[in-house]
């Protein structure tokens, strides 16, 4: 005889089963007492926020945070912000005030140029809200743009008004510089006399050791020397970029930087510029018109950075490189300025906007060489 088999026994139905049905009240009426609570409490700090805000403040919107989380309570440290391409850094906001180093190339005189140039400890602003004591010629980083002619006669006299020796090296001389580049104390003036063989765009700086030191202090310019019979083509507009880069023992907010020489060594620069000042030409651009030849004159004075020269939505119709005429490209997209040389390039523009100029060494944008060519006058920003 076979053992009998149990038979399972059928569950009671859950909805059915008193002790889950005693369950599930307690825990309802359990979960409208947290309810009422947590209503509650909201209402009174909501009360509360109201009554904290001043008389006639205006409501934040729907996307205003009210109270920050993590994240907001946390933000990336400001020197660790990443900029987007072609904007001024965080570190130098744009300011109403500042009056852009005229970036125009000035006209030939005739005769014999005469360069007469005073040597000035200055504090200059090198960003909005930053400045730095410097060593200059004439007054300014960089300093005066000199314009002659192939050929032409430059009588060169130097007045160091400064503390300490100081001299000038051009580029463009062809001079024994043991005689026409030495040092000249303090209160002491000096001239000298070349020729300006070479056409180009030169450097100009001071040889005094350390060199480095003079040159990141602010010692620097350019000269322009225009070929027999001129530029060809023609330009509509010439403008002149000296590129540079400084290195500040401080932030020069409530007191004037000096130079911060390991910084300077290591190439670590905390701005570098177009014309002496970060982002100026972003704020103030330089005009164009659509067809228009433009001229650019483009000097890397470091005095350690080469420039990736490079002008956003165009191309560089032609390039001389050393601003030699017989060493010209065609249809470039980016050319090499290296560290005491200089460059012409020729742009134009097809449709009115802003065009930026920059290094493409981005490190360099962020810290603040970047310009804009405004073709057409026309308003708004660009970020690349």
């Amino acid at each position: 005889m076979n053992a009998a088999v149990p038979r399972p026994i059928d569950p009671e139905p859950v909805g059915q089963h008193p002790a889950v049905v005693g369950v599930a009240i307690f825990m309802t009426g359990l979960f409208a007492i947290v309810l009422v609570l947590v209503l509650a409490t909201r209402g009174s700090d909501e009360v509360t926020d109201r009554g904290a805000a001043p008389a006639g403040a205006v409501a934040a919107g729907p996307t205003a945070i009210d109270k920050p989380g993590i994240a907001e309570a946390n933000p990336t440290p400001a020197a660790t912000v990443v900029q987007p391409s072609h904007q001024t850094p965080a570190a130098t906001p744009v300011v109403a005030d500042h009056t852009p180093y005229p970036a125009l190339l000035p006209p030939l005189t005739a005769g014999v140029a005469q360069v007469k140039i005073e040597l000035e400890d200055v504090e200059l602003e090198i960003a909005p809200g930053v400045k730095f004591t410097a060593w200059t010629f004439a007054g300014g980083a960089p300093g005066p743009v000199i314009h002659v002619k192939q050929g032409q006669r430059v009588h060169v006299t130097m007045t160091n008004n400064g503390a300490i020796p100081h001299s000038i090296d051009f580029h463009a001389a062809r001079i024994a510089p043991n005689r026409a580049f030495k040092d000249i104390k303090a209160g002491e003036t000096f001239s000298f006399d070349f020729t300006a063989n070479d056409p180009g765009v030169f450097m100009y700086h001071c040889g005094t050791p350390p060199v480095l030191a003079h040159i990141a202090s602010g010692m620097y310019g350019a000269i322009v020397v225009d070929p027999v019979g001129g530029w060809k083509p023609k330009a509509d507009r010439s403008y002149v970029l000296v590129g540079s880069e400084w290195y500040l023992n401080g932030d020069g907010k409530a007191t004037a930087a000096g130079l911060d020489m390991d910084k300077a060594r290591h190439q670590q620069p905390d701005f570098v510029t177009w014309n002496g000042y970060a982002g100026q030409y972003k704020t103030s651009p330089l005009p164009a018109e659509i067809g228009e030849n433009i001229r650019f004159f483009v000097v890397a004075a470091g005095p350690s950075f080469d420039i990736d020269f490079h002008v956003v939505g165009t191309l560089l119709d032609r390039a001389w490189t050393d601003g030699d005429p017989s060493h010209v490209l065609t249809g470039a997209q980016t050319v090499l300025v290296p560290a005491g040389g200089g460059s012409v390039f020729d742009v134009r523009f097809d449709e009115n906007g802003l065009y930026p100029f920059v290094s493409h060494s981005f490190a360099s944008v962020d810290m603040g060489m970047v310009g804009l060519v405004n073709v057409g006058n026309v308003g708004g920003t660009t970020s690349h």
